[in-house]
């Protein structure tokens, strides 16, 4: 994350980033993690670089708001870190992480459920760390065609936004995230079968209710 970051957390700052990633190198991230567990605080800084972009673009499409997507992502790092010594390596790292992340990003939707931000932004916008978006580019949109899609994409975010919890949640991971079914399962605590009973209904919910836009 930023150097006051690292700095809150009692991590080095750029200076030790090289070596931390070679000393990284041939090592998973739950052995990485196990590190951190130890004191050592350069592998920390190595998965906090590692993940920063996507737990980002996790929250951003959570929250639908970049600087409480900045502020979350902040706080499930921290909360890695404060954790580090009950750290158990039962699972993967990216499980333990999203799970942190998920458990997170709902606690604050419960909370902000009747907030309205005015800072507000499309599941299909413009990714904040890459610039890109999840559909294919447009090039030279007319005037009509790009009032179409802002509709089209204001759409697809209410939409998604009112599918009930874990159904956002997987479709989120699974879409966005490119998480298979066994990784979302770990992450939800669900079974394979429950997860991608989940992702049907989501999937055909948004199929139906946007087959206008399609």
């Amino acid at each position: 994350m930023d150097r006051g970051f690292l700095s809150m957390a009692g991590v080095p700052s750029h200076g030790e980033s090289v070596d931390a990633a070679q000393s990284a190198e041939g090592l998973s991230d739950a052995q990485i993690m196990l590190r951190v567990k130890g004191g050592d605080d350069s592998a920390f800084e190595y998965l906090v670089q590692k993940y920063r972009r996507p737990m980002l673009s996790f929250m951003y499409r959570m929250a639908h708001n970049s600087a409480v997507a900045e502020d979350l992502a902040q706080e499930v790092f921290l909360r890695v870190y404060r954790s580090r010594e009950k750290y158990e390596a039962s699972a993967k790292f990216t499980t333990w992480l999203y799970r942190i992340a998920s458990n997170l990003a709902v606690n604050h939707a419960r909370d902000t459920r009747h907030q309205r931000p005015e800072n507000t932004v499309s599941l299909d916008e413009p990714d904040q760390e890459t610039g890109l978006t999840m559909d294919l580019p447009d090039n030279s949109l007319t005037a009509e065609e790009s009032i179409a899609r802002r509709e089209r994409l204001a759409a697809i975010r209410q939409r998604v936004e009112a599918l009930p919890e874990r159904q956002k949640m997987a479709l989120i991971m699974h879409k966005y995230q490119q998480m298979d079914y066994r990784q979302i399962a770990e992450v939800l605590k669900l079974s394979e079968s429950a997860i991608k009973s989940l992702l049907f209904r989501a999937y055909e919910t948004l199929r139906v209710q946007l087959k206008e836009f399609v």
